[in-house]
């Protein structure tokens, strides 16, 4: 890779600026909402923990879907940001756990705030500026629903509310 611009192309590219891992993502939250709200908020949170292990499965699966490799250069240098934003969000899972062992309520809001920062660095990663945008929409979903003391089932789909739309507000603008 000659620059970073040459990186984030790449990076675009090869999972269709990010938008098929949003899909994937937004489904799991949808899906965990439903869950707690349908059968129990416990089971909505186990859902989005183990939609969460397919999440990058799925999003490759829709890139191939698309026409698009789902695998990026073995040379580009942002390679280790995604792999280290990967971990650093999988370490915060047990914060986000946590707070749900002293309120369960707090588990969504939690893992809100989790993506948020997980996706900032996909800012870097695809060089759109939407991924700061579409973090501080989390952010204040998360403390929305915090300071409404809304229900488990609420946090998990106003997550994934908030991810489809900016799949959706993603590939227009891209397109």
């Amino acid at each position: 890779m000659d620059s970073i611009l040459d990186a984030q192309k790449d990076m675009r590219e090869s999972y269709f600026n990010g938008v098929p891992g949003v899909v994937a993502s937004g489904s799991a939250w949808l899906i965990a909402g439903v869950v707690a709200l349908a059968v129990t908020p416990l089971g909505g949170i186990l859902t989005l923990v183990f939609g969460g292990t397919l999440i990058f499965p799925v999003s490759i699966l829709l890139c191939k879907l698309i026409g698009r490799s789902g695998k990026h250069n073995k040379s580009n240098p942002l390679a280790p940001l995604a792999i280290e934003g990967t971990f650093w969000m999988l370490l915060s899972i047990p914060v986000a756990a946590g707070a749900a062992f002293y309120r369960l309520e707090w588990f969504f809001p939690a893992m809100m705030l989790v993506i948020a920062g997980r996706y900032l660095t996909f800012s870097t990663l695809y060089g759109l500026r939407v991924y700061w945008v579409f973090s501080i929409a989390l952010v204040v979903g998360a403390f929305t629903c915090l300071g409404l003391q809304a229900p488990v089932y609420i946090g998990g789909l106003a997550g994934g509310l908030i991810e489809i739309v900016f799949a959706v507000i993603i590939y227009i603008s891209r397109k």
